[in-house]
């Protein structure tokens, strides 16, 4: 049976940014399994950390006894929704067939397949490639008045700039998904992110236009840094969550250096960790900030969730033993390439490997090779966390770790990787 209370828990965690008619929507989550989806369009090879809002969010309500319907969109990402400034470069139908099978890939990890409410994938490109322009607009187009279409936020914001007609018919087109879903499969609760809520909310409407019949849905906010600003992006670009785009080392790293500030507020919505659980870490974080004890539980259960247990504790092996205090030989040679080529460094040939006081230069942690000699000699060079006492010396093929990396640190913070090739 659905858990009665599971909205009281998603707005405990913070989940719930709007919503149609709260109490209605909170008999629905009671009363039976409530037949929900969820959409995402493959405008990228990989979801990111914003997607994995909704991920987790379509699993707890799959926890609460509800049934997952998964949209992957085949046909809305051959167009994408508008952005704020700007249109999208329209994808190939190759390229959106190649990242609409990886984003089906993705999603599938997250939700389960057995059980009576066991989740089902979807894509809209199999009742949209077929539909005609007539039927189109007469059957989805007549319930949209242009008027509420202008007020959109998104497309006052495009108005002046300009924006296309592709772009302005977005909404009829993910609207349709709602109508089709609630048509077909029963399907009664669309979420999505809150930069959504005019998306979804226009699938809502349709389905009382079209048919009469009531739909719920709710749209959960933007995570944002501490100073307000979007909390999707690293120095290195978007937070991927396909390991060829972001590393399980790199990934596990962003988790471990989120704000005290927000570490709480992420703890609520990307882990399935309990009320009384976040609560203690809370306590933790505000007597004892300096032992991140919420942040290398955040960083566990994320990196866990999205790349499996065996990417989290190489993950910590690799930032143990780069930092000194830890086994470099038994990193496999792949988490070590990763975590070495996110730090930065340098590339030299196997026949030209210089000192390593030279290296030092090269890979950024020493200005000059005096200052790199001078940090030999005061004891705080390391090469694969062994003290360096001679600046001149050159390694060999024998301190190779991985097949091809020398690890160079200086002091107990700063290391780099050197590829030998």
């Amino acid at each position: 049976m659905p858990t009665p209370n599971i909205l009281d828990d998603l707005e405990w965690r913070g989940l719930i940014a709007h919503s149609t008619d709260p109490a209605e929507l909170r008999d629905a989550l009671g009363a039976g399994s409530v037949r929900f989806y969820v959409g995402f369009d493959p405008t990228a090879p990989s979801l990111h950390m914003g997607n994995l809002v909704q991920l987790v969010t379509a699993r707890r309500l799959q926890d609460a006894g509800h049934t997952p319907y998964i949209l992957v969109g085949g046909a809305t990402g051959m167009i994408g929704d508008p952005k704020d400034s700007g249109e999208r470069a329209l994808n190939s139908l190759a390229t959106v067939k190649d990242w609409t099978e990886r984003v089906r890939r993705q999603v599938s990890g997250f939700v389960s397949f057995e059980g009576d409410n066991a989740a089902t994938v979807v894509n809209n490109y199999d009742w949209t490639a077929s539909m005609s322009v007539i039927d189109f607009l007469r059957d989805v187009g007549k319930h949209f008045p242009v008027n509420r279409m202008l007020g959109r936020d998104t497309v006052k914001r495009r108005l002046e700039s300009g924006i296309s007609y592709t772009e302005f018919s977005y909404v009829l087109l993910q609207s349709m998904d709602f109508l089709s879903l609630h048509n077909e499969h029963g399907v009664t609760l669309q979420f999505g992110g809150s930069d959504q809520w005019g998306n979804i909310t226009g699938g809502a409407e349709l389905i009382r236009r079209a048919g009469g019949g009531q739909a719920h849905a709710f749209a959960t906010p933007l995570v944002t840094r501490a100073d307000g600003t979007k909390y999707g992006k690293t120095e290195a670009g978007a937070l991927w969550l396909d390991a060829e785009m972001m590393s399980p080392y790199a990934f596990h790293q962003f988790w471990l250096n989120v704000e005290d500030e927000k570490v709480v507020e992420m703890l609520k919505i990307f882990t399935f960790l309990s009320h009384d659980e976040i609560a203690d870490l809370e306590v933790q974080t505000a007597e004892k900030p300096f032992l991140r004890a919420a942040q290398k539980r955040l960083a566990d259960e994320v990196t866990t969730l999205v790349h499996g247990s065996e990417e989290t504790e190489q993950a910590k092996a690799a930032a143990q033993a780069l930092f000194g205090s830890g086994d470099l030989s038994a990193l496999t040679a792949a988490t070590l390439a990763s975590a070495l080529s996110e730090a930065g460094g340098a590339s030299v040939r196997r026949d030209e490997v210089p000192s390593v006081a030279d290296l030092l230069v090269r890979a950024g942690l020493a200005k000059s090779k005096g200052e790199a000699r001078r940090t030999v000699s005061e004891g705080g060079a390391y090469l694969n966390n062994a003290r360096v006492e001679d600046p001149d010396m050159v390694p060999d093929v024998s301190d190779l770790v991985g097949g091809s990396w020398l690890v160079l640190r200086r002091g107990k913070k700063n290391f780099a990787g050197v590829e030998v090739t």
